[in-house]
């Protein structure tokens, strides 16, 4: 495995095992099945409610504690120092860990400055082993970096060849913060297995389509958690480490960017109107 080393100097592997819309009760034998092929970090959130599973898993696989790089955020109707202790401690219990390696705020809305207060208390405490924020356009992110004691470490944004963030992703260089990209597949929109170049260029080096998508954004300096619930794919996106684009693929693939979601922007009333609506679904604690 390679890592990336994060401002506070903990070590964190460049691909990871994503658990978004891994039905809870599969995600245990997801999870095992990741772990059992390769992969040593493992990212979920409070809003995935698969946390306990995860955690489950964890403890299943027999695999020291201290091995696993574990991830996970806090859900968007956290929204204050207070209950921000709260939810940390409730993810903690779910996960069955007296520690988490990387916490991130999930949603830039509501009040997330009282949030990152506890989670920088929890960070001095240990029980935290880095913290950071998850799709904060570079606007949220200089402004909580300049405002806080403790600046993010990781900003994970869709990221993937269609919109490959490389304007955020200049800030993230400037205030020492790592890229993590959430969709790397882009939940395949926009025909994305079938985009020829990616075949081309995966023919060329002995590759898949989704290999070559995610070596040219590990090449990008960015961190990559595909997901998938078959074991044979999980093994396929771990397998990108034993070959390199070379100059014209990576300037043929960046050439694919359309600079735009294909999802949603988190700064659009219509958006945050959807997802401040989902408040109430998720229980934390």
């Amino acid at each position: 495995m390679e890592f990336v080393t994060l401002s506070n100097g903990v070590k964190m592997p460049k691909i990871g095992y994503g658990v978004y819309q891994v039905n809870p009760a599969e995600c245990e034998r997801c999870v095992l099945d990741a772990l059992e092929v390769g992969y040593r970090a493992i990212d979920t959130a409070q809003g995935y409610e698969n946390e306990r599973e995860v955690g489950a898993a964890i403890k299943k696989s027999g695999i020291p504690r201290e091995e696993i790089f574990l991830t996970t955020k806090t859900w968007i109707a956290i929204g204050d120092y207070e209950q921000g202790k709260k939810a940390i401690e409730a993810s903690l219990q779910k996960l069955g860990t007296n520690y988490i390696d990387l916490l991130l705020i999930h949603q830039p809305y509501n009040d997330y400055y009282g949030v990152w207060r506890a989670m920088e208390e929890a960070y001095k405490a240990g029980k935290l082993k880095a913290i950071g924020v998850a799709n904060f356009y570079a606007d949220r992110l200089i402004d909580l970096s300049k405002h806080t004691e403790i600046p993010p470490m990781v900003d994970q944004l869709e990221t993937h060849i269609f919109w490959q963030q490389q304007e955020a992703h200049k800030y993230m260089e400037k205030y020492n913060v790592i890229h993590e990209s959430w969709a790397p597949f882009a939940e395949g929109r926009n025909n994305f297995f079938k985009t020829p170049l990616l075949h081309e260029i995966g023919a060329k080096h002995g590759k898949t389509a989704a290999q070559i998508a995610l070596r040219y954004l590990l090449q990008s300096d960015v961190v990559i958690i595909p997901k998938s619930t078959h074991k044979e794919r999980m093994q396929e996106n771990l397998d990108i480490l034993d070959f390199a684009l070379d100059e014209a693929d990576m300037n043929a693939i960046a050439a694919l960017d359309r600079n735009k979601s294909l999802f949603f922007y988190h700064n659009e009333p219509d958006t945050t109107e959807m997802l401040i609506g989902l408040e109430g679904r998720v229980k934390v604690y």
